[in-house]
């Protein structure tokens, strides 16, 4: 069972992977080339939403939501996503602004952060039978990082998930080999410097810290505590 203190666990370890301080940087813009192709994009938020991904739908949440910001952002809504950004100072300026100094878009993210993928992993989490913490943390993981469980990986081992008879700890840690496996010798060097996250996972469960009640989680050289 994956109680609300593990929750905020679990959501302090991912702040910590995506922009290194457990409560995240609101206000935080990354450019990395791993968008479409290679591409350059934006990274924005506590835990980092893409430019090509849903970064469009932070920002039509935040402008529903009457933020201080929201006519200024109103006149790129219809760009994000479709035209490249990531060298238009005025909307990036615009971004930080509105993290920075805006009580609407802190409390934005954090509700976007929940419906656009925590939700969606607990979803995949309780329909397969999931009860651990670790589990969810490293489900949760897989949708921030890559969207969701990612099919490739998933026929890569053959341990069926709970719902399905399996065990649930031989999924997991099944699961996080082959991904280690698949970041470290990606084709993007962007994504094989990623590892952390995975190596993150194999020291908790040799730890058995299947309920993440082993405190503090050691998460990219980073000390997270309830």
């Amino acid at each position: 069972m994956v109680t609300d203190a593990n929750k905020k666990l679990i959501e302090h370890v991912i702040n910590v992977f995506e922009t290194g301080t457990p409560e995240g940087k609101y206000n935080q813009i990354t450019i990395l080339a791993d968008g479409k192709d290679r591409s350059r994009q934006i990274t924005y938020g506590r835990s980092q939403t893409t430019e090509q991904g849903n970064l469009a739908k932070l920002i039509e949440m935040y402008i529903l939501n009457n933020g201080v910001y929201a006519e200024q952002f109103s006149k790129y809504i219809d760009k994000i996503g479709k035209l490249p950004l990531t060298d238009n100072k005025t909307f990036k300026d615009l971004l930080r602004a509105a993290a920075t100094e805006d009580e609407i878009m802190r409390a934005t993210q954090d509700e976007f952060f929940g419906l656009a993928y925590y939700v969606p992993a607990f979803d995949f989490f309780s329909k397969n039978g999931f009860d651990l913490p670790l589990s969810m943390l490293v489900i949760y993981d897989s949708y921030i990082h890559s969207g969701s469980i990612l099919r490739l990986l998933r026929k890569r081992f053959g341990e069926y998930p709970p719902a399905k008879g399996g065990d649930e700890k031989k999924w997991i840690t099944s699961y996080v080999d082959v991904r280690h496996q698949w970041l470290k010798y990606h084709s993007n060097p962007i994504v094989q410097r990623t590892t952390y996250r995975t190596q993150c996972f194999k020291e908790q469960i040799n730890l058995d810290n299947w309920m993440l009640d082993q405190l503090p989680v050691m998460a990219n050289g980073t000390a997270v505590s309830a």
